[in-house]
C-alpha cells in the first residue's frame, strides 16, 4: 500500500481589495474609530506612572485592517515613550466581506467571526467584549 503524499498549502490565502473599495473601508473604519471607539474607550487622557492609552487609530496593512491602541511610558528608564498594541482586525475575504479577529494575550490572532459585511464587522467589535481595548 503506497503512501499518501503530502502536499503544503499556506493556511490563508490573503486577498487584496481593489483600491477604490479600501479607500471605502479605511474611511469607515475610521469614522467608526473617532465616533465610536474613542467616546467610549478613551474620552480623556488620564497620565499615570505605568502605561497609560493615549490615543486609537486603525492601519491597513496588506489585506488586513488592524484597530490599534496606543501607550505611553513616562518612566526615566522606559525602552520606548510610545509603543501600539492591536487589540481586533478584520481580515479582507472578499467584497464587503471580512473576518473579525481578536488578538490574544498569547500574541496569536484568533477568528471570531467569519465572512460577515463590514457594518456587522464594526458592529461586532463594539459590542463584543473580547474586541475592545485594554
Amino acid at each position: 500500500m503506497r503512501r499518501r503524499q503530502r502536499v503544503w498549502a499556506p493556511k490563508h490565502v490573503r486577498v487584496l481589495p481593489p483600491q477604490g473599495e479600501k479607500a471605502a473601508i479605511v474611511a469607515a473604519c475610521d469614522k467608526f474609530v473617532t465616533e465610536v471607539l474613542k467616546p467610549r474607550f478613551l474620552p480623556s487622557i488620564r497620565p499615570t506612572e505605568f502605561n497609560y492609552p493615549v490615543d486609537l487609530c486603525g492601519k491597513w496593512h496588506g489585506g488586513r485592517y488592524r484597530f490599534i491602541e496606543r501607550f505611553r511610558s513616562n518612566p526615566p528608564d522606559a525602552i520606548e515613550p510610545e509603543f501600539e498594541h492591536s487589540f481586533a482586525r478584520l481580515d479582507y475575504v472578499a467584497s464587503d466581506r471580512f473576518d473579525v479577529m481578536w488578538h490574544r494575550h498569547t500574541g496569536q490572532w484568533w477568528r471570531l467571526y467569519h465572512s460577515v459585511p463590514l457594518v456587522e464587522a464594526l458592529h461586532r467589535i463594539e459590542q463584543d467584549g473580547h474586541l475592545h481595548p485594554i
